[in-house]
């Protein structure tokens, strides 16, 4: 079994940047946001679940109907609440299956809520990533095409970054001025002689 290596950050920080470099050292990555949007289009108990939560406008045309979804869950704590109740538990467990049949010294989970969601358990180390919130308001914003209240609405529902950042053990800046490479380079030689 590999050592699980989590790597978070806030929206917009730049992880998945982060876990491409480590991807391109061969390292295994699991983009566990990704994976729970997969989970919910597959798993027929979160799609049950999901319809039972939001209606049938949940999914459409057997598809999750994530302009809706978040047009609620962003508007409404407890319905975000609901929500990761029932995702969260899922991925965590595909996450577990999938590092127990990598074989390489170790793997990287990348997941924005790593610490909100509880998938922080069973990890071994955390990297954390970090970048000025005007950088990343601008990166979501060009990258989701959506304004800068409805990115900062989204921010608000994750832990405070300088609070993520103090309970990570490596903290990567991603603020334009520093290399990405030479910072994900020393964790990575520091990860493989663990």
């Amino acid at each position: 079994m590999s050592i699980i290596i989590g790597l978070t950050g806030g929206i917009g920080s730049g992880k998945s940047t982060v876990a491409k470099i480590f991807a391109q050292l061969g390292v295994p990555v699991l983009d566990a946001d990704a994976t729970a949007k997969t989970l919910m289009n597959q798993d027929p108990s979160i799609k049950s679940q999901l319809v039972k939560l939001f209606g049938e406008e949940a999914y459409k045309e057997g598809q999750l109907n994530r302009p809706y979804i978040a047009q609620l869950v962003f508007e409404d704590a407890f319905k975000l609440n609901q929500l990761n109740a029932i995702v969260h538990p899922i991925t965590i467990q595909y996450a577990k299956d999938w590092a127990n049949k990598q074989s390489a010294p170790y793997v990287i989970k990348e997941a924005a809520l790593f610490f909100e969601s509880g998938s922080s358990e069973g990890v071994h180390k955390i990297i954390g990533v970090t970048s000025p919130k005007h950088l990343r308001i601008q990166r979501v914003m060009h990258r989701d095409q959506i304004s800068r209240e409805e990115v900062i609405k989204r921010m608000d529902h994750q832990l405070d970054d300088s609070l993520k950042m103090k309970l990570c053990d490596w903290v990567i800046q991603n603020d334009e001025m520093h290399l990405l490479i030479s910072q994900v380079l020393a964790i990575h030689q520091s990860l493989m002689i663990l």
